[in-house]
């Protein structure tokens, strides 16, 4: 099926719909998508077999097209809600992720101080102390958890490491509740095997480690656009309602897109 790649460092800003207006920014090549899972959902289709992790747009360059955009937008008054870091891949793999929310933090506080910085992990780099001290600096950290079933991640997220749930979940216990978890809610088929992360098993190992965590919030999202493999669902809107009461049932605030 049809995919896409971000085809600039600096995209939009655009309306998106789970975090408002956003200038999004892409540390990744922009021919080919760089990361560290192969989600059988991503709209920008499959990871190539060989990543070209020296292919990264360099930390200078990120500042001048990022500072030349902010600038233009409050010269013309536009609105901004958020700075979103997210395009072809894993932001988190970038050398000097660190250093870029460092700089963003300063551009943004120079241009729209009221605007909020979000990063869209998979949440595989948190083995790395300098990756999980760049996202306690920001408002919004967002990590990935489309299961909290280790086979199921294995199967929807098609990680190329090893993923491990119990370090996986202690390495989101650390944050203190300062993240915001994504979950993506799909069924179907791939490769002969049943999709389905909306089972009463799923949802009940899900909603454990949910309440364990204690996120400031979980977003809750299902398939918006083209995904790389044939045989996917989308989940409808009162399904996902009715997930999120679960969550609100813990105390735990959530934001549902269709």
């Amino acid at each position: 099926m049809a995919t896409f790649l971000f085809d600039k460092i600096i995209f939009g800003p655009v309306r998106s719909r789970r975090l408002g207006i956003s200038l999004g920014i892409n540390l990744l090549p922009t021919d080919s998508k760089l990361c560290n899972f192969n989600c059988i959902y991503c709209e920008c289709g499959w990871t190539p077999a060989h990543l070209a992790k020296n292919n990264f747009h360099s930390r200078e360059e990120i500042y001048t097209k990022l500072e030349a955009q902010l600038q233009q937008m409050r010269e013309a008054k536009k609105g901004l809600d958020v700075i979103t870091y997210a395009g072809n891949g894993e932001p988190t793999m970038h050398p000097n992720f660190n250093q870029i929310i460092d700089d963003t933090i300063r551009l943004r506080n120079q241009y729209f101080p009221q605007a909020k910085i979000a990063v869209l992990s998979n949440a595989s780099m948190l083995h790395k102390p300098q990756v999980v001290q760049a996202l306690q600096k920001i408002e919004q950290n967002i990590l990935k958890l489309d299961s909290a079933i280790e086979t199921t991640i294995k199967l929807i997220n098609n990680p190329l490491a090893k993923i491990n749930l119990i370090k996986l979940t202690q390495q989101l216990l650390d944050f203190e509740g300062n993240l915001i978890i994504q979950t993506l809610f799909l069924r179907g088929k791939y490769k002969g095997e049943i999709v389905d992360n909306t089972t009463e098993e799923e949802l009940t190992a899900w909603v454990n480690l949910i309440e364990k965590v204690k996120p400031k919030q979980v977003m809750i999202y299902t398939i918006a656009r083209d995904t790389p493999t044939a045989g996917l669902e989308k989940i409808a809107r009162d399904e996902l309602d009715s997930i999120a009461s679960l969550i609100q049932n813990l105390g735990i605030s959530t934001q549902v897109s269709s």
